[in-house]
């Protein structure tokens, strides 16, 4: 099954719905409002889920060569005593990939490059009413705060405060790291970084703070905040442009949607399960939604009824991983009672190396769908 389909949003999900659809024989464009990609500034860690679903749409090897492979880090306090450690090794013998650590703006780069030429409209708004008349299928992938959500479910309270807020930025060039990922958790607030490639790191500082709080010298507070702590975050604020540090306030979708579908409207990404970036899964889950709508689209036998399919596979699973975002975020950074904290922290110094390599597996070992090439 083909025809024309609308994509509504040109962010991570959006974008790979669309080349899911291209490769499947779909006629596709896609409606950007914003003119420079969002969050163009900030990195991602991709696990092999996000990997693997990136595979299936053809861009596998480009962002493996584009991205820097996740072997070495964990999770510390403050005086850089190590909770935990992630063994990429290990990772990648159980899934065939370590975890990845790339721009947010090289991996949107590699994803614009495989659309069809004309395929991307910048600087663009659709409505929901013009959409469904121009388009067999109607992708929503605009983000945590959908207007086609909100539009399809007017009763749905829509995206709650998650209670934390992010600063987050890239250094303006190469700096000395120990390892290729790292949190570090205190009582409310974390910091952690990832390496790129090319000897930058982003670096992210997420604090428990009331909703719209901001700073007039964002890195002086932080530099007060986190300037005491162990190893790397004093280097990673210092390397760090002023103008370049991101602000934004969590927002998750608290109440799960019924469904992901009405009539032959998708929702994908953060449209449809916002969640916290306790997991670093929110990109992996959109990935998954591409790929799984793509294969469900093209088998068929008419758009609503793979819709229902897509919906039936995509919301147990995106819903399950939203709510251990959200219980990991409890038990990290919004842990702020001392005896709370220390006793944490002692079981996860008594965890085997294992149980971590099981925390991972446990969403990222997924197995995407085939896309069948059609002609085009």
């Amino acid at each position: 099954m083909n025809g024309t389909a609308l994509v509504i949003g040109g962010g991570i999900g959006g974008l790979a719905a669309a080349i899911g659809l291209h490769r499947t024989g779909w006629e596709v464009t896609v409606l950007e409002r914003s003119a420079v990609p969002d969050d163009a500034g900030a990195g991602i860690s991709l696990a092999a889920n996000g990997i693997r679903a990136l595979d299936v749409l053809g861009l596998g090897p480009a962002v493996r060569g584009a991205a820097r492979p996740q072997y070495t880090g964990g999770t510390r306090t403050p005086e850089g005593r190590w909770l935990s450690r992630m063994d990429g090794a290990a990772l990648e013998r159980a899934l065939g990939t370590p975890m990845a650590g790339i721009p947010r703006a090289d991996l949107h780069r590699l994803l614009r490059a495989a659309l069809p030429p004309g395929a991307l409209r910048t600087g663009v708004t659709g409505s929901l009413e013009a959409a469904r008349a121009a388009a067999d299928v109607v992708v929503a992938a605009d983000g945590v705060r959908s207007g086609i959500r909100a539009q399809l479910f007017p009763e749905h309270p829509g995206p709650a405060y998650s209670g934390s807020t992010v600063l987050r930025a890239i250094t303006a060039g190469p700096v000395r790291l120990d390892t290729d990922f790292e949190l570090t958790w205190g009582p409310g607030a974390e910091f952690g970084h990832i390496a790129f490639a090319d000897g930058r790191a982003e670096w992210h500082a997420v604090l428990a703070a009331p909703a719209g709080l901001r700073h007039a010298d964002p890195l002086a507070a932080l530099g007060r905040r986190f300037g005491h702590w162990h190893g790397p975050a004093a280097r990673l604020l210092a390397a760090t442009r002023p103008a370049d540090v991101l602000h934004h306030d969590v927002h998750e979708l608290r109440t799960p949607l019924p469904r992901f579908t009405a009539g032959r409207v998708a929702l994908l990404g953060d449209a449809a399960h916002a969640m916290t970036p306790n997991l670093g899964q929110g990109a992996c889950q959109a990935l998954e939604d591409a790929v799984t709508l793509a294969a469900e689209l093209a088998a068929g036998p008419d758009v609503e009824t793979a819709l229902a399919r897509y919906d039936a596979v995509r919301r147990p699973r995106a819903q399950a991983v939203a709510r251990a975002a959200r219980q990991a975020g409890r038990l990290g950074h919004r842990l702020a009672h001392p005896a709370a904290v220390a006793l944490r922290n002692g079981a996860l110094r008594l965890a085997p190396s294992a149980a971590t390599v099981r925390a991972v597996l446990r969403h990222a070992d997924w197995t995407p769908p085939r896309l069948p090439a059609r002609a085009r």
